[in-house]
């Protein structure tokens, strides 16, 4: 599920899935001062069920590892989202300040082989932020740069992939199984 921000990508994505229990893998870091991510993080906690079990993933090899793991009879994984996941990677890799290295690729190579090995049901949000302006910031050309890298990895290994523009779902792929 790609979107902009505030497309509503996470409601859409949290509606895909109709089952009573699912495994919601909550990828943002906790940042201690600042309120307004603590108040966004509160605002998709209260619109899930009750009986969805939330993991915080927030490092690089958490998600990976969480995916590799899974079983045929796990409940879904919902991933919200590969963006901010990325966003960690970068951090722990000193990439905002200049140090993209081959930890970038890595992780990335891990996540993607994690997602097209994950015997679970899977549902991945991510942002799409190569639609609008070019960033003025070094920081912002390399998180759109990485950020569209990864999700067309990502989009090659999935059965479906979706955007999400003004609210309204468009099925980008879907592939026939059988």
């Amino acid at each position: 599920m790609l979107g902009g921000a505030r497309s509503g990508k996470s409601a859409h994505a949290e509606g895909l899935l109709t089952e009573p229990v699912v495994t919601y893998v909550a990828t943002a870091r906790r940042y201690p001062d600042d309120p307004d991510w603590d108040a966004r993080i509160a605002q998709h906690v209260a619109r899930r069920p009750s009986t969805w079990h939330t993991v915080e993933a927030p490092g690089p090899a958490d998600l990976p590892a969480l995916l590799t793991a899974t079983a045929y009879d796990d409940p879904p994984i919902l991933v919200d989202d590969l963006s901010t996941w990325l966003v960690g990677v970068l951090d722990d890799a000193g990439a905002w300040e200049g140090n993209v290295s081959d930890v970038v690729t890595g992780a990335v190579d891990k996540l993607v082989w994690s997602v097209a090995t994950c015997r679970a049901r899977l549902v991945l949000v991510t942002a799409e932020v190569g639609l609008g302006v070019v960033p003025s910031t070094r920081s912002g050309r390399l998180f759109r740069d990485h950020l569209g890298a990864l999700n067309a990895r990502v989009a090659e290994v999935c059965d479906e992939v979706t955007l999400l523009v003004a609210g309204i779902p468009l099925r980008l792929r879907e592939r026939r199984h059988g």
